[in-house]
């Protein structure tokens, strides 16, 4: 899922294109937006809150001004295309869920996983939950802290991938941010030893990564040298030389993938029984009898306190 670094660079690039612009056409192809039409409007600012994305719309025959909110889930994207050539690069037009058109561009939202259009005073109803955004103008360093040792027996990382306590937050970040405070995921955030630096670290990240396409923790532009430990399972550790793991943090059905490294991350850790564990998204190798090797990425089971 993209994190909020991507979001942001997505809003940006939104923002450029349709801000100070009149919506020539709105085409919205979501079942309860069937009937909405906001084509008229003008596209005052995009901006990003955390993962989600708000395109807020001016005032028009006597009602309010409107936002269209758009979040990518898994495989969602926006992008922009010149008005009238046509391009749909390599996405296919069966994904598409809603197009913005002004005179000289086109916004185009692609496989999007949420849609919706509500009078922008009604917008906390959407991201009112969100907890401080680290790219966002009204960021609270405190309040992060404070959301973030909010439930003191709360896994590291299952805290930080709420969005509650932090916006834009996802496995990439969560990840990186751990090992490099030297962090187990699974550490109580109160046994923390500075909750502050880790906040200010993660923040300190996603600056550094908002500008550019790669989500680089490393300062090593060399590929697979960007990151530490995330999706980088069974690969040396490029501090100690130990082997990377994979394992989840979170209940479910909301766990997710946590990458660690046991060495640099002392503390509480999943049981594991010690199995290869191939990176993420690796080729499965073949076997010398033509048979292909599974992956290597079912978790193992928790055996530390709840």
């Amino acid at each position: 899922m993209p994190e909020g670094d991507v979001v942001w660079r997505t809003a940006q690039r939104l923002h450029r294109a349709l801000a100070g612009r009149q919506l020539l056409a709105c085409d919205l192809r979501w079942p309860s937006l069937a009937t909405a039409d906001p084509s008229g409007r003008r596209v005052l600012e995009v901006a990003s809150a955390g993962k989600h994305l708000l395109t807020r719309l001016d005032a028009a025959d006597g009602e309010p001004p409107l936002t269209l909110h758009s979040h990518l889930r898994m495989e969602g994207s926006w992008y922009v295309e010149r008005t009238g050539s046509g391009g749909r690069g390599r996405r296919s037009a069966s994904g598409v869920r809603a197009v913005l058109t002004t005179v000289e561009w086109t916004a185009v939202g692609h496989e999007l996983g949420m849609l919706d259009l509500v009078p922008t005073s009604a917008e906390a109803g959407l991201v009112g939950h969100l907890g401080p955004d680290p790219l966002g103008p009204g960021w609270d360093a405190a309040e992060a802290e404070r959301r973030l040792l909010a439930v003191p027996g709360r896994h590291v990382g299952e805290a930080l991938l709420d969005q509650r306590v932090l916006a834009g937050v996802g496995t990439f970040y969560m990840a990186e941010a751990c090992f490099l405070a030297g962090v187990s995921p699974w550490s109580a955030v109160q046994d923390l030893p500075r909750p502050a630096a880790l906040v200010g670290l993660l923040h300190r990240l996603l600056h550094a990564n908002k500008d550019r396409a790669g989500q680089i923790t490393t300062g090593d532009l060399r590929r697979g040298r960007q990151n530490f430990v995330h999706a980088r399972s069974g690969l040396p550790c490029l501090r100690c030389g130990g082997t990377v793991r994979v394992a989840l943090v979170g209940p479910p059905p909301q766990e997710r993938t946590a990458f660690y490294c046991p060495r640099c991350q002392p503390g509480p850790a999943p049981t594991d029984d010690g199995r290869p564990q191939q990176p993420l998204g690796a080729a499965r190798r073949p076997r010398p009898d033509g048979a292909r090797t599974p992956r290597r990425h079912t978790p193992v089971t928790w055996s530390g306190p709840r």
